[in-house]
C-alpha cells in the first residue's frame, strides 16, 4: 500500500478548520463507519465512528443545524446527527442495502434487501423516523440518488405515485443531481434524448455535484467530466491520476471538493488543485458521504 502523502497522526486528532470550512468524509465499509475530517484538500484526523457493517451512506442536510449521516445496514437504517461525536443508533431493523437522499431533502430514499423502495423521513428535531412510504418494489438493488435507483433490471425513478422504468440493465450506480448519469455493466449513460453513451465498458460508480462535474469508475478507471458548455459525451470525459496504483469504489462530492475512496482503504481528495491522499485502513469499501461541519 502507497505511503500517505500528509504526514498526519490518529492520535494528534488534528482537523484542518481553516478558511475553507471542515467537511467531513462518512466512509461506509464492512466494518464500520469511518469519519475523515477535510478542509478543501487537507485531511485530517480520521476515525472509526460505528463498527456495525454499513453497505451504504447518505448525509442528510437539513439546512437548520440538525442535519443526519444516514447509514443502509444488513441490521436495518442506523442514523446519527452530524457534529463532534455521532452517535449511530438503528431506527428500524428491515435490512437495506442502499439509501440517497430524496428530492427536494424530504428524507431519504431507502432500497431494502428485498427490493423495497421506501422515502423514509424523519423528526424535526432528532433521529426517529417520522413517516415510511413505500413505492414499490425492484430486482437486486445496488444503489440509490436523488430520484434515481439502480438495479439489476435497469434505472428506475421514484416520484408520489410509484416507481417508474426508466430503462437501461444490469445499473450498478446512478447520479440524480443535475444531469441523470447511470453506471451499468454495459457503460456509462447519461439521459439526453433517452438513454446516450458516454464511455463502452463496464461502469461500476458514477457521483455528481449538480453544477456540471462529474466522476465515474469505467473499466477500472475513475473519469472526470467537467464542460461548461453543458455536454455529456464521450469527449467531456477524461482519465483522473490518482496519486495511489488503487482502484476507485466509492465516489462523492462536497462543497468545492470531489472525494474518491480506493478498494485499498484510500481516500482521496481534489479541490482543483490536483488529488491528495491519506490511508484509511479500512477494506470492503461501500459507499462514501460528505457532511458540512463548519
Amino acid at each position: 500500500m502507497a505511503p500517505a502523502e500528509d504526514d498526519i497522526s490518529i492520535d494528534e486528532k488534528r482537523v484542518y478548520a481553516g478558511s475553507a470550512g471542515r467537511t467531513d468524509a462518512y466512509v461506509a465499509t464492512g466494518a464500520g463507519i469511518v469519519r475523515v475530517s477535510l478542509s478543501a484538500d487537507k485531511i485530517g484526523a480520521f476515525d472509526m465512528v460505528a463498527r456495525d457493517p454499513a453497505r451504504d451512506v447518505a448525509v442528510l442536510a437539513r439546512g437548520d443545524g440538525t442535519d443526519l449521516v444516514v447509514a443502509a445496514a444488513p441490521d436495518g437504517l442506523s442514523v446519527a446527527a452530524v457534529g463532534d461525536d455521532p452517535e449511530f443508533a438503528f431506527v428500524d431493523d428491515d435490512p437495506a442495502v442502499a439509501v440517497g437522499v430524496a428530492s427536494g431533502r424530504k428524507g431519504v430514499i431507502v432500497a431494502r434487501e428485498n427490493g423495497a423502495i421506501e422515502r423514509v423521513a424523519f423528526a424535526d428535531d432528532g433521529v426517529a423516523i417520522a413517516s415510511t412510504t413505500r413505492f414499490g418494489s425492484v430486482a437486486d438493488p445496488r444503489a440509490v440518488d436523488g430520484a434515481l435507483v439502480a438495479a439489476a433490471d435497469g434505472v428506475f425513478r421514484v416520484g408520489e405515485d410509484g416507481l417508474t422504468d426508466v430503462g437501461l440493465d444490469d445499473a450498478r450506480d446512478v447520479a440524480g443531481a443535475g444531469m441523470p448519469l447511470a453506471a451499468t455493466g454495459a457503460g456509462l449513460y447519461w439521459l439526453g434524448n433517452g438513454w446516450m453513451t458516454a464511455r463502452e465498458a463496464a461502469a461500476d460508480a458514477v457521483a455528481a455535484d449538480g453544477d456540471g462535474h462529474a466522476m465515474a469508475v469505467v473499466d477500472g478507471d475513475l473519469l472526470v467530466h467537467s464542460d461548461a458548455s453543458g455536454e455529456w459525451g464521450e469527449e467531456t470525459w477524461a482519465v483522473a491520476e490518482l496519486p495511489v496504483d488503487e482502484a476507485a469504489v466509492a465516489l462523492g462530492y462536497g462543497p468545492g471538493v470531489s472525494v474518491a475512496v480506493t478498494e485499498a482503504g484510500t481516500l482521496c481528495v481534489d479541490a482543483g488543485d490536483g488529488w491528495r491522499h491519506q490511508v484509511v485502513g479500512v477494506r470492503d469499501v461501500n459507499g462514501v458521504a460528505l457532511a458540512v461541519v463548519e
